[in-house]
């Protein structure tokens, strides 16, 4: 299997210390540890949201450092645990996202989406109107809408309850799987990581304390 990510001696101010990692194309990645110990950080890296304060990640053996940021962020989607929703309706959100990215708008996939993550919402309803929870799952729903390479989701359960948490987790990783598809996320529920990861990572204190294959 190719090595999606790796990266070594990757130093982020005094947040991350990492000797080493490599995380493997086309598997669900979870990165799990106490809050304030680096997770999000480490995430950021992989769409350059941040750079390394010293050594080098690398996609697919290409530094980061030498691709183009806007292109890599079309392939590698982030999902924040607070998105930014556009605030006019979900078509609205639909369009401001194929606009941005050169794409069609197709509404019948827009709302195919809607109903996999459980958004029971017409198009026209006022995003800024939803919840904190139904703003996660539209996020959600643009994300998958890209078609990316590479999925990254900060606490992507963290605004759901139980029920919400176990459908949402179970359809993106589902997803990912289907369309061989390639998820890294950060999740603070071991539960969630031992159901459906393929691989954790246990960060504590900018470091990579453990490295599991399910």
């Amino acid at each position: 299997m190719a090595s999606l990510f790796s990266g070594k001696d990757v130093k982020f101010k005094s947040i991350l210390d990492i000797e080493c990692f490599e995380i493997e194309e086309k598997k669900i990645t979870c990165i799990v540890g106490e809050s304030g110990g680096g997770k999000t950080t480490f995430l950021k890296l992989f769409n350059k949201m941040i750079s390394p304060t010293s050594g080098e990640v690398y996609y697919y053996d290409t530094p980061l450092s030498k691709i183009d940021s806007v292109s890599h962020r079309k392939k590698v989607v982030m999902l924040s645990q607070k998105p930014y929703i556009f605030e006019k309706t979900i078509l609205d959100n639909f369009k401001k996202l194929t606009e941005f990215n050169d794409l069609e708008l197709d509404l019948e996939k827009a709302k195919k989406l809607l109903k996999d993550v459980s958004l029971k919402k017409e198009l026209e309803v006022d995003a800024s109107k939803l919840s904190g929870g139904e703003a996660q799952r539209l996020a959600l729903a643009r994300a998958m809408y890209l078609d990316s390479d590479v999925i990254l989701l900060d606490e992507p359960s963290s605004a759901l309850d139980d029920e919400t948490e176990k459908i949402v987790i179970e359809m993106i990783c589902n997803y990912v799987k289907e369309n061989s598809k390639s998820l890294i996320m950060v999740t603070h529920s071991k539960k969630v990581a031992k159901t459906y990861a393929d691989i954790i990572y246990t960060i504590d204190k900018g470091k990579i304390k453990e490295f599991n294959q399910i």
